[in-house]
């Protein structure tokens, strides 16, 4: 699925990267946790996340993870935005939570796992 259509499906606020949003996305990982996220790691996954802060876009890049949503309106301060430039990262912001965006994605057709979502 084109991150373009999940940037409408959860009416995403774009803040990064904008040129790359019709890249596809190939899964999906919802977390705080960042250890965690580097184990469901996958080249063009999305990062659902409610943390604020640096090491987001930092294991995000460790993780070949092409773009992060930031939760309940969360606004990443200016050197996670610059980060997240830098490396290419697609920062997006939306005003569901973090329950709501995976069931909103999960009724679109994604699932667990890295494999074809069309």
């Amino acid at each position: 699925m084109q991150l373009s259509k999940i940037k409408d499906l959860l009416n995403c606020r774009v803040l990064s990267c904008s040129n790359k949003l019709e890249q596809e996305i190939s899964g999906i990982c919802a977390s705080d946790l960042m250890s965690s996220v580097l184990t469901c790691k996958g080249p063009n996954s999305l990062l659902i996340t409610g943390l604020n802060n640096l090491q987001v876009i930092r294991t995000a890049e460790m993780s070949d993870i092409a773009a992060v949503v930031f939760v309940l309106g969360i606004q990443p301060g200016k050197e996670i935005i610059e980060l997240a430039q830098e490396n290419g990262i697609v920062v997006l912001v939306t005003e569901y939570s973090m329950f709501e965006s995976c069931g909103i994605l999960y009724k679109a057709g994604f699932r667990c796992g890295y494999k074809d979502f069309s």
